[in-house]
């Protein structure tokens, strides 16, 4: 069977699902190729009016979290947290974290999901009507000090030219490690686990 015979999924049989179901198996398997090339093609574009294209400050944010010891869901995250950008502008942030929820720590996807309004409080003072404490709605959350870190010391940060990343092929082992994991896994979802941001000498 190369196809289906249905035009409408009722109509679909059992073997049919099954051939299906196999395909999707092969699809799902090629996640990691298909969000390295969206990264890729990031490096042609660029962020309206700042210095550096979106995959330089994807890059650069996984650097630094990188540099910083963070372990490898931290580390993809910061390079995925903007991977909506294009598609979804306007809530890009939740579109990462559904990218990133079946494969990392809840802690993390929380902290993707909303790093948006917490960003808030570096630029909304500039904008009329915006609210620059957006994430003190949040403050009672478990996850609201790791969002702050994230923020603070590899997103906020991550639009210099001159800061010194490496390539996407270096990053590329840790995202396949990622979504590699089976999908939802308990023992790596941790559900309630708040680790935090790695401790860094000041």
């Amino acid at each position: 069977m190369k196809t289906v015979e249905f035009t409408a999924m009722k109509d679909g049989t059992r073997e049919e699902y099954e051939f299906l179901r196999t395909q999707e198996h092969d699809f799902f398997a090629m996640t990691a190729d298909r969000l390295l090339r969206e990264l890729a093609s990031q490096a042609h574009d660029t962020i309206g009016g700042y210095k550096i294209t979106r995959l330089q400050h994807a890059l650069q944010a996984a650097a630094r979290a990188e540099r910083e010891g963070a372990d490898t869901d931290w580390i993809v995250a910061a390079l995925l947290h903007d991977i909506g950008d294009g598609l979804a502008p306007q809530n890009h942030d939740r579109m990462a974290a559904e990218v990133v929820r079946p494969f990392v720590r809840e802690e993390v996807t929380w902290v993707v999901e909303h790093h948006g309004a917490f960003q808030m409080v570096y630029y909304a003072q500039h904008y009329e009507g915006w609210n620059q404490f957006e994430r003190e709605k949040f403050k009672d959350h478990p996850c609201y000090q790791s969002c702050v870190d994230f923020c603070e010391r590899w997103d906020q940060s991550s639009f210099d030219p001159n800061y010194e990343t490496p390539e996407l092929s270096h990053f590329e082992p840790m995202v396949r490690e990622v979504f590699d994991r089976k999908p939802y896994d308990p023992a790596v979802v941790k559900e309630g686990v708040v680790l935090g941001l790695p401790i860094v000498a000041k």
